[in-house]
């Protein structure tokens, strides 16, 4: 089984940064992909960003060129680096790990871009 806490969201002006981090009670390499996701009321969960454990990664294509995910093996943690944020990005944010075929989830952490 596996744990995330995640950390980071807040409050930021449009066009500013966050970054979030999700640390992982297991070693990284042993999680086949991890990732972001972002939920809004009303809406599905949908993914932003993904890195798998061959260091494969996917982006949404709304968050291209403005959000960076990456990993730091040592630490157990993956980042999703947010730059030139917009109002559209306010959400909660959940990170994801694969292990196997069972998901796990982070508590989420909200994500409030003002215009």
């Amino acid at each position: 089984q596996v744990q995330l806490v995640e950390s980071g969201g807040g409050l930021v002006q449009a066009g500013g940064s966050l970054r979030l981090s999700c640390a992982a009670s297991e070693r990284i390499f042993s999680i086949n992909a991890m990732g972001w996701y972002r939920q809004t009321p009303g809406k599905q969960r949908d993914l932003v960003a993904r890195i798998s454990s061959g260091g494969r990664i996917n982006y949404a294509d709304s968050v291209k060129g403005r959000f960076t995910i990456y990993r730091d093996t040592a630490k157990n943690t993956v980042y999703l680096q947010m730059a030139s944020l917009k109002p559209e990005d306010t959400a909660v944010y959940y990170c994801n790990a694969e292990l196997g075929v069972v998901p796990y989830w982070g508590q989420g952490t909200q994500v409030t871009v003002s215009s």
